[in-house]
């Protein structure tokens, strides 16, 4: 049997409003209704999209992200912008992003090395961590902003999940398999 997953870091529930209320204004760049605008309760910064895995890996992959995360430590994550995002040749996302974050960055690589250490293979040449607020068809009409809204938050890193992701009737379930702290900054 083989399952969707994803490593992601979770995020406070302050931090989920106030994206909720950012995606709100961002609506108004939806001129043609395109947008799947994402349910806040599913927002979550994705690490590492791992696709179709098996459950003996998930067994591995929990293994080894604790082996190779018990010495790193928790850190401040700061959403600074929202972008239009191709993911691949069918999808594309509105996001809240991080850019230039190079704990972040270190622990996106981290997670696909952990991934490619799994067996698992992927093509992930240009990912960007980031929160999904919105999906649409890479194929579509949404003209980006020039200048998105202003984004100013801050999220901490204190664990890492592995999500499941199974299709919903309107959004993706999502459903953690497993959760590894990091070590606290202090």
């Amino acid at each position: 049997m083989e399952i969707r997953a994803f490593f992601a870091l979770t995020l406070p529930d302050a931090v989920t409003r106030w994206l909720a209320d950012h995606a709100d204004t961002l609506c108004q760049y939806d001129k043609h209704v395109e947008v799947n605008w994402i349910d806040s309760e599913s927002y979550h910064l994705t690490l590492c999209f791992l696709g179709n895995i098996s459950l003996e890996q998930v067994d591995q992959l929990e293994q080894l992200t604790r082996k190779k995360l018990a010495e790193v430590s928790s850190f401040q994550v700061h959403i600074n912008t929202a972008e239009y995002y191709p993911v691949s040749k069918q999808l594309a996302v509105v996001a809240a992003m991080s850019p230039e974050h190079e704990a972040l960055t270190g622990l996106n690589r981290f997670m696909m090395e952990i991934a490619l250490e799994a067996g698992i293979e992927f093509k992930e040449e240009d990912f960007k961590p980031h929160i999904t607020l919105g999906r649409l068809p890479a194929k579509n009409k949404f003209v980006p902003p020039q200048e998105w809204p202003e984004l100013d938050l801050y999220s901490l890193a204190d664990s890492v999940v592995l999500f499941q992701s199974k299709p919903g009737e309107r959004d993706s379930i999502y459903t953690p398999l497993f959760e590894i702290p990091l070590q606290d900054m202090a």
